[in-house]
């Protein structure tokens, strides 16, 4: 079993180095602010920790990427100071959604209605690395016309700024993800796709501005898109559209209310939406607030 004390901050190849840069800056400055605070020299330092000055004045320097836990911890040890490693959620969360049986139905139902349309899909796209690796719920290429489509799908709208961070990071690496899969994307367009429930409504009224500012492009023209790629442009602006995954029409990309749409949502919320899964389905699901 290997002995954590002596894990390095640098072992794992697939963590970005921009991270190893950030964890040694971290520690350089809680050693040199901890040791100026103590009024000690390098040395003294050293001596107190069982480490050269010169290791003393590497760790000080972010200059020593072999710096090992072991090493880090008897010096902030020896001067009195606490370090704690933070591990953060969004990338356990984003997994945990995607594995959501609601969520993954909304998926199949749009990779299959694109699918029809002539586009070749993939879902759960891994682009960057380490704390930076994000996946794509489904990006979608169209051979003829080159168009690339980086679609996330919700089945529930909490935080929008988030949501739209999250769109910029996958359109950022689409362009990579899609080279590596040999396409050739001439023309790129982001959408979101949110479950059709009247809690999504509710939450697209109430934030009205965010999303005529943030996705001007609607059900329709976002459609027109679908059908013809050849009107997607280089950089397109951003599009929005409500879906129902047990729905058969010929127009599955559904209008909010913002479009003037005043049927009601087939679904009140998530919960309501899960409940008309197959009982097998359903006891997988996840429960939301």
């Amino acid at each position: 079993m290997t002995n954590p004390s002596r894990a390095r901050f640098d072992r794992d190849p697939r963590m970005d180095a921009a991270t190893d840069r950030q964890m040694l800056l971290a520690v350089a400055r809680l050693v040199r602010r901890g040791r100026l605070a103590i009024g000690w020299t390098q040395a003294r330092l050293g001596g107190e920790a069982d480490v050269s000055q010169s290791t003393v004045s590497l760790i000080e320097g972010a200059c020593m990427p072999s710096l090992s836990i072991e090493t880090a911890s008897k010096v902030l040890d020896a001067l009195g100071v606490r370090a704690t490693i933070v591990a953060r959620e969004p990338l356990l969360l984003d997994r945990q959604r995607q594995r959501d049986p609601a969520h993954a139905r909304c998926v199949a139902h749009v990779r299959a209605r694109l699918e029809r349309a002539g586009w070749v899909t993939a879902s759960e796209v891994e682009i960057g690395r380490g704390r930076f690796r994000r996946w794509i719920d489904v990006l979608a290429y169209h051979p003829v016309e080159r168009a690339l489509l980086v679609v996330e799908v919700k089945t529930l709208i909490d935080d929008i700024g988030e949501i739209e961070r999250a769109l910029s990071t996958y359109e950022r690496g689409a362009w990579a993800a899609a080279r590596e899969r040999g396409w050739r994307p001439r023309a790129m367009t982001g959408c979101l796709l949110a479950l059709w429930t009247a809690a999504v409504d509710a939450r697209v009224v109430a934030n009205r501005s965010v999303f005529e500012v943030g996705f001007p492009i609607g059900a329709r023209m976002l459609a027109r898109m679908v059908a013809d790629p050849s009107e997607i442009p280089p950089r397109g602006a951003r599009g929005f559209a409500l879906i129902d995954p047990f729905s058969r029409r010929a127009d599955w990309l559904r209008r909010t209310r913002l479009e003037g749409r005043r049927t009601t949502a087939p679904y009140a919320d998530y919960a309501d939406f899960v409940r008309r899964l197959p009982a097998g389905v359903r006891e997988r699901a996840p429960l939301r607030p």
